[in-house]
């Protein structure tokens, strides 16, 4: 079993403490020291400039993905050059009412090298495995769709 843990820290910089005034930033912490400063959504008065959980949750997924992926055509002696994916999700309200990130959809475009590339079935196939393989997907209710070209 493996473990990974973050810290996570805010304090209060307004005089009152209020709905409209108090502030959303906040630090995240790693186990290894990478601080990364977030906030809340902009829909939820939080600052643009900052990560959000919605937009973490969604890079998680996609970065999930992505290392699978990679993992998987390595092990196939595929080369792979590059990467990218526009991930988005959505936050709607659930089966139960409750605002919940139910779909999050996966664009991955892949760049490949070597003396041999995989066939669009064969790269539908990785993709497929990817997201089985995937441990942040297979931990969340969050329905992932991977679209591919």
């Amino acid at each position: 079993m493996a473990e990974h843990k973050i810290m996570l820290e805010w304090k209060r910089e307004s005089d009152s403490f209020t709905y409209d005034t108090y502030n959303r930033n906040h630090v995240w912490v790693t186990d290894g020291g990478v601080k990364v400063v977030a906030s809340a959504a902009p829909a939820y008065r939080g600052n643009p400039a900052q990560m959000n959980p919605e937009e973490a949750f969604v890079a998680a997924l996609s970065s999930c993905h992505m290392l699978t992926f990679l993992a998987m055509a390595a092990k196939k002696t595929f080369v792979v050059d590059r990467y990218s994916d526009p991930a988005v999700g959505f936050v709607e309200k659930n089966a139960q009412g409750r605002l919940a990130v139910t779909l999050v959809i996966l664009r991955p475009t892949v760049a490949f090298s070597g003396p041999t590339t995989p066939t669009p079935e064969q790269l539908t196939a990785l993709h497929e495995e990817a997201h089985h393989g995937c441990f942040i997907a297979n931990s969340v209710t969050t329905d992932v769709k991977v679209e591919t070209a």
